[in-house]
C-alpha cells in the first residue's frame, strides 16, 4: 500500500484502525476487571472456607454433649517400667493399683537335641504336617478350624530347611527358623500371637507313597507330648496369659494390651511386679477447648486479613483492592464481624459470648484470646463453655455455608459476573467482526487513492516531458 502514490498510507491505515479499536481494548479491559473480581472472590471463599472448617471442628457430633467433646481424659502408671496407660472420655478419674503376675507369652515348640539334624539341608521324611490353632483351657485343647494349615513334603522340599520354608510360606500365624547350635541344628516353631488362645497342635499325616514317612515334628498341647518340645530347658516356651490385679481384683488377657478391665484404661504391662503399682487417671476440659479455640482465631484473623486486603484501598499508592466497595466483600465481613458479638451459648450458663471467656477483638477486626481468663471461665462453669464454644461452631458453619455454598451469595455473585463476560464476550466478537469489515473498506480506498495519485503522478511527469519540448519564444522569432 502506497508503493504506487509514495504515501505513507500503510501508518495512515494503523493509525486509523487504532482508532476505531478504541471501544473494543475498552470491552476488553471491562473483561479483564470482571475476571479479576472473580478470581478475588475465590480467594474470598477460599478464606471463608477455611474458617468454615475451623468452625465444623468446635461442634460436637450427633449424640455427643459438647461437653464431652471437649473433656479429654489421661491415664499415667507410677512405675513406665511396669505398664504404660492410655485413657479415652468414658475412663472415670481416680486411683487404681496394678500388681502384674504374669506376662502373656508366644507358644515355642522346638526339635529337640537328641533329633539329630546337621544343618538345614538335613534330610527328612515326606508327608502332610498339620498346625492347628486353638484354646488350651483346664488341660483340654479346642481346635478353631479357621486357623489350620496342612504342609506338604515331599521330594522337592524334604530337607528341614524345606520345612521350614514351607510353614513359612503358609503364613499360618506360626513363624519357624533355624538355630544351629552345639547340639546340631534345631527347628524353632513359634506362635505370632500370644495367649492360651493360640495354642499350636501338630499331626503328621501319611501315605503309602511316603517311602520315607515325615517323623519328628508332632506335638499335642492337651498332654505336652510329642516329638517336638516347649520345654524351656530345651529352648521351648509355653503359652501363657497375662495375669493381673486391679485394686485386688484378679484378671487374665492373651495379650499384654488390656482395653477391657478398667473403663476407658488401655494398660499395655510391661513385666511382672513384685509390688503394686498406681495407675492415675485425670480428666480436663481446659486444654481441649484453648486448642479449638486458637484454631478458630488463627482462622477468623487469617479470612479477616484476607477480606481487608481486597476490600482496601491505599491512599499513598492510590490503588484499591479488587473488591473495594464489592457489596459481597462488605455482607461476607459483616456477617462475620457481627456473629462475633451476637452468637450466645444459650441456657443458663454465666458465659453467654465470646467477650466473657477472653476473646476480644481489636481495632483492625483482629481476635485475641486471653487464655487466663479463659481458664477461668472453664474451671468455673465447664458444660457452658463447651455449649458456647459448640455454638460458635454452629453459627459460623451455617453462616459460612450461605457464602460459599453451591447457592450461595459469593457462588451467585461469579455466576452474575460470568454472564455479564459472556455477554462481553460476544459484543468484543461483533465488534471484531466490524473492525475487520472498516479495515477491509479502508484498504480498498486506500488502494483507489495509491492508483488515483500514481496516474496523477505518470501524467504530470509526461506533461511535464511535453511542456519541455516545446520551441522557445526567441527562437520562433528568428
Amino acid at each position: 500500500l502506497g508503493a504506487g502514490s509514495g504515501l505513507d498510507l500503510n501508518s495512515l491505515l494503523t493509525n486509523l484502525m487504532q482508532a476505531e479499536q478504541q471501544p473494543l481494548l475498552a470491552l476488553q479491559t471491562k473483561e479483564a476487571s470482571y475476571q479479576s473480581k472473580i478470581s478475588a472472590l475465590g480467594t474470598l471463599s477460599s478464606a471463608l472456607s477455611s474458617l468454615q472448617t475451623a468452625a465444623s471442628s468446635m461442634i460436637p457430633t450427633i449424640g455427643t454433649t459438647a461437653e464431652a467433646k471437649y473433656t479429654t481424659a489421661s491415664a499415667s502408671v507410677a512405675d513406665t517400667s511396669i505398664a504404660t496407660a492410655t485413657a479415652t472420655s468414658s475412663a472415670v478419674t481416680g486411683s487404681y493399683s496394678l500388681e502384674v503376675s504374669s506376662l502373656a507369652q508366644n507358644q515355642r515348640l522346638v526339635t529337640p537335641s537328641t533329633a539329630g539334624y546337621t544343618s538345614s539341608t538335613s534330610a527328612i521324611g515326606t508327608g502332610t504336617l498339620k498346625i492347628e490353632f486353638g484354646t488350651l483351657s483346664s488341660g483340654t485343647f479346642t481346635a478353631d478350624g479357621s486357623r489350620t494349615k496342612s504342609i506338604t513334603i515331599n521330594s522337592s522340599n524334604k530337607t528341614l530347611g524345606g520345612l521350614r520354608d514351607a510353614i513359612n510360606a503358609a503364613n499360618g500365624g506360626v513363624s519357624a527358623t533355624i538355630i544351629n547350635g552345639t547340639e546340631g541344628s534345631r527347628l524353632v516353631l513359634t506362635s505370632k500371637e500370644t495367649g492360651l488362645s493360640n495354642v499350636m497342635k501338630l499331626s503328621i499325616s501319611t501315605t503309602a507313597e511316603d517311602t520315607t514317612p515325615l517323623t519328628g515334628f508332632d506335638y499335642d498341647p492337651a498332654t505336652n507330648t510329642g516329638t517336638l518340645t516347649q520345654d524351656s530347658a530345651q529352648g521351648g516356651q509355653a503359652a501363657t496369659n497375662a495375669s493381673f490385679k486391679l485394686n485386688g481384683i484378679s484378671g487374665t488377657s492373651s495379650t499384654n494390651t488390656v482395653g477391657n478391665a478398667l473403663d476407658g484404661v488401655t494398660l499395655t504391662l510391661l513385666k511382672q511386679t513384685t509390688s503394686a503399682t498406681t495407675i492415675s487417671v485425670s480428666k480436663s476440659t481446659v486444654g481441649s477447648i484453648t486448642s479449638a479455640l486458637n484454631a478458630f482465631v488463627k482462622a477468623y484473623n487469617d479470612a479477616n486479613k484476607s477480606m481487608t486486603e481486597l476490600g482496601a484501598y491505599n491512599a499513598e499508592t492510590k490503588v484499591a483492592g479488587t473488591l473495594q466497595g464489592n457489596a459481597t466483600l462488605r455482607s461476607a465481613k459483616s456477617q462475620m464481624s457481627n456473629l462475633i458479638f451476637s452468637t450466645t451459648a444459650g441456657g443458663s450458663s454465666a458465659y453467654q459470648t465470646l467477650a466473657q471467656i477472653g476473646v476480644s477483638i481489636a481495632k483492625d477486626g483482629s481476635l485475641s484470646l486471653d487464655s487466663t481468663k479463659l481458664n477461668a471461665a472453664v474451671t468455673a462453669d465447664a458444660t457452658g463453655v463447651a455449649n458456647l464454644v459448640a455454638a460458635v461452631g454452629t453459627s459460623f458453619k451455617s453462616t459460612i455455608e450461605s457464602l460459599v455454598g453451591t447457592a450461595g451469595t459469593i457462588s451467585s455473585a461469579k455466576d452474575g459476573m460470568n454472564s455479564i463476560i459472556t455477554t462481553l464476550t460476544k459484543r468484543q466478537q461483533a465488534l471484531s467482526d466490524r473492525l475487520t469489515r472498516i479495515e477491509s473498506s479502508y484498504r480498498k480506498q486506500f488502494t483507489a487513492l495509491d492508483s488515483l495519485v500514481s496516474s496523477m503522478k505518470q501524467t504530470s511527469t509526461y506533461l511535464t516531458q511535453q511542456l519541455a519540448n516545446l520551441p522557445s519564444t526567441s527562437s520562433s522569432s528568428s
